[in-house]
Parts: structure tokens; C-alpha cells; sequence
């Protein structure tokens, strides 16, 4: 039974690990994204066809 509630802790633990990987990993790409875009925008008038 002490082996049921290990592995059952060990995968609580990795999933609130990988969440916050990922939670982690989220905000970056969406910042990067979000200071991209505004340089695209701040620079749009340099653009000539």
C-alpha cells in the first residue's frame, strides 16, 4: 500500500512541476511575442513597397 501512495505522490509532484514549466514557458512566448509586435507596429512606417 506504502508503494501505491509513492508512486501517487511522485505524479502530483511532476505534474505540478510540469505546470508550472509550462505556465512558465507560456508567458515568455507571449511576451516576446507581444514586444515583437510592437517594434513590427513602432517601425511601420518604414516599410515602403
Amino acid at each position: 500500500m506504502e508503494k501505491a501512495y509513492l508512486a501517487m505522490k511522485n505524479s502530483g509532484t511532476g505534474g505540478v512541476v510540469l505546470g508550472i514549466i509550462i505556465l512558465v514557458v507560456g508567458l515568455t512566448a507571449g511576451i516576446l511575442s507581444i514586444v515583437n509586435g510592437a517594434a513590427l507596429l513602432r517601425n511601420k512606417k518604414n516599410i515602403t513597397f
